[in-house]
């Protein structure tokens, strides 16, 4: 990734088109830029959607190749490449998960206006880590792109790209939400292994990532009881049909709690 100075925008520029745009940059260093110049440019929102591309969505870079999680490749803590690998996986998930904030942010018309500043928001977080990993990951002796990564994130973004409550849904309470759960056993073991660096930059994704399934969980309640249904009951039938992974612990509660899901769905969990 090359070098970026931070851009600026000319009106007239509005939120929707402004979050395409971004979405559809392929380097990561001019993607983060742009993120952060568009949350500081205090942008009106889009009378008319913008139009649909027509390219490949969202913009990525040539490497990393990506490859079924299985084929991955394992990463041991024993040694620094393991390590590396480890912190390049993390850097691809917030890579990607800046991107489905940008998509969030574009894709769905007719919202609150509050729906669109936290996307934003969200969006610029998820920019902030992903720089922070590549950031370290260069400590370590390597870049963005140095080693495999899998799509599965994107793969339920894109199956949910016709309706916003499934991807309230299946993406940020349920796929991201994961990351609620993983988080914290990565850090230990990085920690174990003496990168307290890395453990830091997990510290603060984690408190983020509360952050960001609490804004899926809102709005997912709130487009349900728009549309005047059951969370519990849509939220099984969504998930049976696109096909979203069977959630296994060990489940981290106390965040999942802080994250806005009810009593009642921790039980599910327990």
């Amino acid at each position: 990734m090359h070098a970026t100075s931070p851009l600026t925008f000319t009106a007239p520029q509005e939120l929707r088109t402004t979050a395409l745009a971004c979405l559809l940059e392929p380097d990561p260093a001019t993607k983060v830029a742009m993120v952060a110049a568009m949350a500081e440019a205090q942008l009106s929102l889009d009378a008319q959607s913008p139009l649909a591309p027509t390219g490949p969505v969202p913009g990525r870079p040539e490497r990393p190749e990506l490859v079924p999680p299985r084929l991955v490749g394992r990463r041991s803590m024993i040694t620094p490449e393991g390590r590396a690998m480890l912190v390049h996986a993390l850097a691809h998930i917030e890579f990607n998960a800046m991107n489905l904030a940008l998509d969030a942010l574009w894709r769905f018309p007719d919202l609150p206006f509050d729906y669109y500043t936290d996307w934003l928001r969200v969006a610029k977080e998820e920019a902030t880590h992903f720089a922070m990993l590549q950031a370290h990951l260069q400590v370590l002796g390597h870049t963005y792109g140095d080693f495999p990564g899998h799509d599965s994130l994107w793969e339920m973004v894109d199956k949910t790209r016709g309706d916003v409550l499934a991807r309230m849904a299946l993406v940020p309470r349920t796929l991201e939400a994961r990351g609620l759960d993983a988080i914290p056993p990565l850090r230990a073991k990085l920690a174990q292994a003496g990168d307290l660096a890395a453990a830091a930059i997990l510290d603060i994704i984690l408190n983020d990532e509360v952050g960001h399934v609490e804004i899926g969980n809102r709005w997912y309640n709130y487009l349900c009881q728009r549309r005047g249904l059951e969370p519990g009951p849509t939220y099984d039938e969504l998930a049976l049909r696109y096909e979203a992974p069977v959630l296994k612990g060990p489940f981290n509660l106390a965040a999942r709690r802080l994250a806005g899901f009810t009593d009642a769905e921790l039980t599910r969990f327990s």
